[in-house]
């Protein structure tokens, strides 16, 4: 399993921040790479992303919501993968961490996509955030 790790700043308190982060189907709004996002009920949702070239689906859950600190999930199909977002408030505003465990079994595929997914979670990651940062701003 590979971990990517990203970190930011957003300009306004957790509390905020974790408010459009919990609107999980919002994502799709927020990253180029996200195509959508369907709620499937309760806590699953289907993300489909378009990355490295291929189209890419898979079921996730919000497994943690602990505002304004946490949110996680983990994947139930598809490309495995768990992750968690944390917020602490800092003198800027709040300080955005992002943790992405994932693995692919094919070990053609997954050289391929080791090799991109890096700078790839970091994008989309700054997209995400950057994108929250400019809503808030407009409320």
């Amino acid at each position: 399993m590979a971990t990517i790790e990203h970190s930011e700043i957003v300009k306004a308190s957790p509390e905020r921040v974790f408010a459009l982060l919990r609107r999980v189907e919002d994502f799709a709004d927020y990253s180029d790479l996200i195509q959508a996002i369907e709620p499937l009920g309760g806590e699953r949702y289907r993300w489909h992303v378009k990355a490295v070239g291929m189209n890419w689906a898979f079921d996730v859950e919000v497994t943690e919501a602990k505002a304004p600190e946490t949110l996680a999930w983990e994947s139930l199909d598809g490309v495995k993968n768990h992750g968690r977002y944390r917020l602490r408030p800092v003198a800027e505003g709040t300080l955005v961490s992002l943790s992405l465990t994932y693995e692919i079994r094919n070990r053609l595929m997954a050289k391929a996509v080791n090799k991109a997914a890096t700078p790839l979670v970091g994008k989309v990651s700054r997209q995400i955030l950057e994108r929250v940062e400019a809503r808030l701003h407009e409320a």
